[in-house]
């Protein structure tokens, strides 16, 4: 899985600063000890200090180069929970409903240091549900108004794959939005490409998926696609993107001559786009279980910052890469 692994040397040239909020988890904590030491980004590890240092111990790592920070005794405490009272007191929450969510909730308070620029990113998920992870981040950052939805994308690489980059694949979206409208699907398939692009330097050849290949059936879900490739042609020229494309006409070149010979993208594509979120879901479990991927994500797009999710049934290797993969996104 060397691309992968490639990216922690594209980590290394620009140190970032990267949240993780889940001190207690002895996952994040070991790959805490590991990022840091390894100067793939910096690290700040939210919690009990004492219940951190513990978990290290036990797992055989050194926190030497970790900053830990207790948020109940952090020295900018108040001007974080300030910030936040500030941005949601619209919604009718009193300063009291802020201390008490971030004190709570110590996945906000790492949005709040990443929107104070108190560090470059975060990643959580380890022991927090997705939604609660994008909650946090919706409620703390700023939506990138050029994409304007928030969704996330998964990186995903088998080894001996011919298709996609030599089995290197992003998936989108498989973990936020439940129906997008083409709208919706049309931000995915954006920020999905752009980000691929970012980590890889590999120009994206985005496929949106669907039962249906080029007219081969009809319906409402295969009209969203449509009109969502529309949306992406007129706001965004310059990608390769093309829909709608069954699974195997967009990723094996044979099929693709039969079934729509004309695309720039049918046969080749290394970003798929699914249209809902059972379909992303379902696909990105199934390739990393059955296929052996190794995966990273979900990463969570659409914001003025960088952040990433993690699955709760995560290893040490996918908090490491998913932090190596926010850092990166933080650079430049």
């Amino acid at each position: 899985m060397k691309r992968i692994l490639e990216l922690r040397e594209k980590a290394k040239k620009e140190l970032k600063t990267i949240v993780l909020p889940e001190g207690e988890d002895k996952r994040v904590v070991e790959a805490a000890g590991f990022v840091a030491a390894g100067k793939l980004a910096n690290i700040i590890l939210l919690g009990d200090k004492d219940k951190a240092a513990k978990l290290a111990k036990e797992r055989g790592v050194s926190l030497d180069e970790v900053i830990m920070i207790d948020p109940i005794l952090h020295d900018k405490k108040d001007e974080i929970i300030n910030e936040y009272y500030e941005k949601r007191q619209y919604k009718g929450i009193t300063r009291e409903d802020a201390e008490k969510t971030l004190m709570e909730n110590y996945v906000y308070y790492a949005a709040m240091m990443t929107k104070m620029e108190l560090a470059d990113g975060f990643v959580a998920g380890a022991s927090h549900t997705t939604s609660d992870v994008a909650r946090a981040s919706i409620h703390c950052l700023k939506f990138d108004r050029e994409i304007g939805t928030v969704s996330s994308s998964f990186i995903m690489e088998l080894e001996n794959c011919p298709y996609g980059e030599d089995g290197l694949f992003a998936y989108g979206d498989c973990a936020i939005i439940p129906n997008p409208t083409s709208r919706q699907l049309s931000g995915i398939a954006i920020a999905t490409g752009d980000m691929f692009k970012k980590l890889f330097g590999v120009e994206p050849r985005i496929s949106l998926l669907s039962y249906s290949t080029k007219g081969s059936a009809n319906s409402e879900s295969v009209e969203t696609v449509l009109a969502a490739l529309k949306k992406i042609k007129e706001k965004r020229p310059d990608l390769m993107v093309d829909g709608e494309l069954q699974l195997d006409a967009a990723v094996v070149p044979e099929v693709a001559k039969r079934k729509s010979p004309k695309s720039n993208v049918a046969g080749k594509a290394n970003v798929l786009i699914f249209p809902n979120l059972d379909a992303g879901n379902i696909s990105y479990k199934l390739t990393q279980r059955l296929a052996k991927a190794r995966v990273v994500g979900p990463i969570i797009q659409g914001l003025d910052k960088p952040c990433s999710d993690l699955s709760r049934g995560c290893m040490l290797d996918e908090v490491v890469d998913t932090t190596v993969v926010t850092a990166i996104r933080a650079q430049g």
